[in-house]
């Protein structure tokens, strides 16, 4: 399986990423062998994760996420696509 997640950084940054493990991964973020990003901003909190069966959706939907503004971010993260879809129609929010 692959996987896109979502953290948290100690400083309230969001970091979006790929694995094919999500729990070695994020013990790799918090130990400081992840991502540069997350090793400055340690530790970091696991917020979201969508699972795919194919590695080239999951890197496409990555690069999707990290193009989207906080708020959309946001709305992912809680779940609420209402608002998710608002943000998709319109930059002004």
């Amino acid at each position: 399986m692959h996987y896109v997640y979502i953290l948290k950084c100690c400083d309230e940054s969001y970091y979006i990423g790929y694995t094919t493990n999500v729990d070695k991964r994020l013990k790799e973020h918090n130990e400081g062998s992840g991502g540069r990003n997350t090793r400055i901003k340690r530790p970091t909190e696991l917020l979201y994760m969508e699972k795919f069966e194919d590695k080239f959706q999951a890197l496409k939907r990555e690069a999707q996420i990290k193009r989207w503004t906080r708020a959309k971010k946001e709305s992912l993260i809680k779940g609420d696509y209402n608002l998710l879809h608002k943000l998709s129609k319109s930059r002004n929010f």
